[in-house]
């Protein structure tokens, strides 16, 4: 069997391998709605009316991408029958006749047809189960077809996760599919280069979204696992790639469970991580810092406290990067208190530039100004094109216990003459945290007049606020624990919020806000403490 793929030739297998298990949840109400003719994908609903949904118009381009990347066949491995199996292949066929041989739009992009090779070969046993030879042959031709596609442009993925998940894409069919031992090594190798260049040695992803290593877990882990089960040659990086991530996303993980919201970080499934962590034989406390990174955690008694105080990445690598340098998330008990408002999951690109600013994070705004400034133009992909440059960071513990990082960032220099600084204590219970943040103005900037900053805590929509007075504002979760923060000398306000990172999409929330003023007041100190 061959197919024509840039005038050269493609040799199809007759069989498949293997199928590399797949750790994220399935849902059987999503199973049930797809076969009902629903598509409740990307926070949307699509209604095919017993059509293909691949030839309907559909409602956002996330959805698209979800549609077209296949990972929604794990749902319908929830009950191992003749009916999940006949619609999944339906589906399937649908698919490989409108885009199979037509290589464009959506469905071709790299990083979707990354996705699909993967979900396609996870998931085989349930699109092949009880399949004729024709559709076997067509299915195991197509898939052999779009790993050469991804073999030919893999050198042109982006570079960060698109690039790393082409890779282990390209792995995982090397093993998954019959081909020679020269191939596997090839796949193998280039699965190295990228866990050089991509993880960093604190086992943070370059990006600095902690959510990029929980993604990428999700399919290393059952690609170690196929290699082991076959009896491969392991990638050399694999195992101590893996290694590193893990002390990494526990880091990362707050009291709650879920991960921080930081440089494009969304809601997390719980069951996700819960699944990843059964696998962890690295099992340990968090580090204290993730120097390699750049953040900062703070933990003691039930509260965990964790502070960006990182660069932003360069180039390409900071499409998605957030303004939020210094900014931190709180949680205690079984809540997150503090928290930034995170990236929508599915909304636009309106919405998404909107949560990159630093307004939208627990940290110090000037002039209504962000610390780093993006490219305004879809052209420019919304780059960073005025980076922090400088973050100095000392981190100490006080005589009395108290765990004490002072951090600043030279992101208002250039324009305002002005470097944030910004201190955070958490004593060594864990009932009280205060911090500072103050407006160190050059000394050729002053007198030049005012500077106008704000201040903005960010709470998480599950928690309540209530006005004490006009210094103090008592955040009550739904358990009954509750913290007062309050800033003496300060007028602390409760603002409307939006919060971009619920799980059941863009949801309204409170923030609270202390203005302040150079020089009339260039810093001011605040409190949060523990109540019940």
């Amino acid at each position: 069997m061959r197919l024509k793929l840039f005038r050269h030739t493609v040799y199809a297998p007759e069989r498949l391998i293997v199928a590399p298990t797949d750790l994220r949840p399935v849902d059987s109400h999503v199973a049930e709605e797809i076969i009902n003719g629903r598509f409740p994908l990307a926070g949307r609903m699509l209604e095919t009316g017993g059509k293909s949904p691949f030839t309907l118009s559909l409602p956002s381009r996330a959805f698209a991408i979800r549609l077209h990347g296949f990972g929604w066949l794990r749902h319908m491995r929830s009950k191992k029958n003749d009916l999940h199996s006949n619609v999944a292949r339906a589906i399937v066929n649908s698919w490989l006749s409108i885009h199979g041989g037509r290589m464009e739009g959506i469905a071709w992009e790299i990083d979707v047809t990354a996705m699909r090779v993967i979900a396609w070969l996870s998931h085989s046993p349930v699109v092949l189960q009880s399949a004729d030879r024709g559709f076997y042959r067509r299915f195991v031709r197509s898939l052999a077809f779009q790993v050469r596609f991804l073999r030919r442009m893999a050198r042109y993925a982006p570079p960060g996760e698109v690039r790393f998940r082409v890779r282990l894409a390209l792995a995982m069919a090397s093993i998954s599919m019959p081909v020679r031992a020269s191939v596997i090594r090839k796949a193998s190798d280039a699965l190295d280069v990228e866990f050089d260049s991509q993880i960093l040695p604190d086992g943070g992803h370059v990006s600095r979204n902690p959510r990029v290593a929980l993604e990428l877990l999700l399919d290393l882990l059952p690609l170690r696992q196929t290699y082991i089960n076959l009896g491969h040659e392991m990638p050399q990086k694999l195992i101590s790639g893996i290694d590193r991530m893990y002390p990494a996303l526990r880091f990362f993980r707050h009291q709650d469970g879920d991960l921080a919201l930081f440089n494009g970080a969304t809601s997390t499934s719980a069951n996700e991580i819960v699944s990843l962590l059964r696998y962890d034989e690295t099992a340990g406390e968090p580090f204290k810092a993730m120097p390699h990174s750049r953040y900062q955690r703070l933990a003691a008694g039930r509260t965990v406290v964790i502070a960006d105080t990182g660069l932003p990445p360069t180039g390409n690598l900071s499409r998605t990067v957030h303004a939020g340098c210094l900014s931190f998330e709180m949680s205690s008990g079984r809540h997150r208190f503090i928290v930034n408002s995170g990236s929508p999951k599915f909304a636009g690109n309106r919405y998404v530039q909107v949560a990159r600013t630093t307004a939208a994070h627990t940290t110090v705004t000037l002039n209504d100004t962000s610390s780093s400034r993006f490219a305004s133009s879809d052209f420019l992909a919304h780059l960073i094109t005025e980076p922090i440059k400088t973050v100095q960071v000392d981190r100490v513990v006080a005589d009395d216990g108290r765990d004490v990082v002072k951090a600043s960032h030279d992101g208002y220099l250039k324009e305002f003459g002005v470097l944030h600084e910004r201190e955070l204590t958490l004593n060594a219970t864990g009932s009280i945290m205060t911090g500072l943040d103050r407006l160190a103005v050059a000394e050729e900037r002053k007198g030049e007049g005012e500077l106008r900053a704000v201040a903005r805590f960010h709470t998480h929509p599950s928690i309540n606020l209530k006005q004490m007075d006009r210094e103090s504002i008592l955040m009550t979760a739904p358990d009954g624990e509750s913290w007062l923060f309050s800033s003496p000398g300060n007028t602390v306000e409760i603002a409307e919020d939006v919060f971009f990172a619920d799980a059941s999409g863009i949801c309204a929330s409170d923030q609270m806000e202390i203005s302040f003023a150079y020089p009339e007041k260039p810093e001011i100190r605040w409190f949060l403490s523990r109540r019940s």
